[in-house]
């Protein structure tokens, strides 16, 4: 497929060749919700806990006789019925990260930049580079291009361009190594530089 490049003053700066079995294909929503899961599963710290009675600082002695108080049979202050015991069935500090096949990760990308494609979200541009760190002036441009949140991606960053876009509400920086599905799902625009398209393209076949 063919799409158009432009600069950062959204001008045309000719066409680009887009691989078919990349950005072309019809998408499928099962495949990116299950990357999405993944991700999300992967990046969690897992660090909750609670204590169980075994782990409550409180007497195990018997409070009462087993029989004859007419209250209900009870051998510890540290059970789960009481104020102060412990949590039933507690969560523990673990991982939450679990296997995805790699094919079924690389699918997902592929499915993910073409539903871009597919909604017409997805913008190339020449380069992402300017003279000189200006955050406002770089604000004006890249509003040009479009004004709704956009993921801008890039084989390397140019620094004053970094150092311009990232204190940008609406601008996330990220590089083609580290594109993934859930930031591009997260945001309304996928802009890609033609290095980051050839570093994909790379990637991805």
């Amino acid at each position: 497929m063919k799409l158009k490049v432009l600069n950062l003053d959204a001008k045309s700066a000719g066409e680009i060749e887009l691989k078919d079995e990349i950005f072309g294909l019809e998408p499928r929503p099962d495949l990116i919700q299950r990357v999405i899961v993944w991700q999300l599963a992967k990046r969690r710290a897992g660090t909750h806990k609670t204590k169980t009675r075994g782990e409550i600082n409180r007497t195990t002695k018997k409070w009462y006789r087993q029989k004859g108080t007419g209250s209900a049979r009870h051998g510890a202050r540290s059970a789960p019925l009481f104020v102060g015991g412990g949590k039933a069935m507690a969560p523990v500090v673990r991982s939450h990260e679990f296997d995805l096949p790699k094919k079924v990760r690389t699918a997902g990308l592929c499915h993910a930049l073409s539903s871009k494609a597919k909604d017409s979200k997805l913008i190339v541009l020449d380069a992402a580079s300017v003279n000189a760190v200006k955050t406002n002036a770089l604000a004006k441009r890249l509003n040009k291009i479009s004004a709704a949140g956009m993921l801008i991606v890039d084989g390397e960053f140019d620094k004053n361009f970094a150092m311009s876009a990232r204190n940008l509400a609406n601008v996330a920086l990220v590089p083609a190594a580290g594109l993934n599905v859930y930031d591009i799902l997260k945001h309304d625009t996928l802009v890609m530089t033609k290095a980051a398209v050839s570093a994909i393209e790379e990637r991805l076949s």
